[in-house]
């Protein structure tokens, strides 16, 4: 068993997501995810009268229609998302990859840790889910898939050469016109919780753990990897992939936990609208504790 298995048979990572800022992170990046969505969608060229937003259709879905129109027009939604085919590589427990697959779209998750993969396949029976490496997606062809979500791989390999063939297997099995969205870990928050927070600035850089310009480097922890935006930039340059946005996924949230959990509902609902209407601003991009690169093939 390997170390990052070991990690995952013991941390709850649904526990995590679940929590006011892991809920954050999850709005945050289905709202971006239902984007994409709904921009395929319109490129499958649904007429105009059948195609709003994928928000739209979702809300549409939840509720009793009688008219023929609308049954016409949920119909269509259903058979158009049947037909979009999503790759979820470090899929976890299923976190997104389970409630794409409830809502219609032809889903398949691939997961490293065995454990993780038998609590997805407990959760849903409706996605195709395999045991497997970003690195190497060899059980899929190219061309294969219309939207790539890679949530989880980028936080553990460790070296640019590794990230890089994460990024280029995503990018092979992407249909040209489709997304890659992919998940990262940014510096800052590890320096500013960790290092300086906790207190261990100093062995940081007498360890080696920081280099000059205070970037963590391989030696700072064993199992996560923690990148600046110029980083993830060379990475797509090297890919040769087209970005369409970045986003801040949980922006200040995971830096004000205590202060989150203290929000009732109605006020913890108008931070998360603070959150979105800030999530693609520049100048606070490399301080959120996660990133969405949003990405498209050509």
């Amino acid at each position: 068993m390997t170390e990052l298995e070991e990690y995952y048979n013991k941390f709850n990572e649904e526990k995590r997501l679940n929590s006011r800022h892991g809920r954050v992170e999850f709005i945050t990046s289905m709202k971006y995810i239902h984007d994409c969505l709904g921009s395929l969608m319109n490129e499958k060229q649904l007429d105009d009268e059948y195609c709003p937003s994928d928000a739209e259709a979702a809300e549409a879905a939840n509720k009793v229609v009688n008219l023929a129109s609308d049954e016409k027009m949920l119909s269509d939604i259903k058979a158009l998302r049947s037909q979009i085919k999503i790759l979820d590589v470090g899929a976890g427990t299923g976190r997104y990859s389970v409630p794409l697959a409830e809502e219609g779209y032809d889903v398949t998750a691939l997961e490293l840790v065995k454990h993780n993969l038998g609590r997805l396949k407990q959760k849903s029976d409706k996605v195709k889910a395999y045991q497997g490496n970003a690195t190497k997606l060899k059980k899929f062809g190219n061309d294969e898939f219309d939207l790539t979500l890679v949530f989880g791989p980028m936080y553990h390999l460790k070296s640019a050469e590794e990230k890089l063939a994460a990024l280029n297997e995503a990018k092979r099995v992407t249909k040209p016109g489709g997304y890659i969205l992919v998940a990262y870990i940014m510096n800052e928050y590890s320096v500013i919780t960790y290092a300086i927070k906790e207190k261990h600035i100093k062995e940081g850089i007498e360890g080696g753990m920081l280099d000059e310009s205070f970037h963590c480097t391989e030696k700072a922890n064993d199992l996560y990897s923690f990148v600046r935006l110029e980083d993830i930039e060379a990475l797509n340059a090297q890919a040769a992939l087209t970005r369409e946005k970045i986003i801040a996924a949980d922006g200040a949230a995971n830096y004000i936990r205590p202060f989150l959990n203290a929000l009732d509902e109605e006020e913890f609902d108008m931070f998360v609208q603070y959150h979105l209407s800030t999530c693609e601003r520049e100048d606070l991009m490399g301080a959120s504790a996660h990133t969405v690169d949003i990405l498209r093939v050509w």
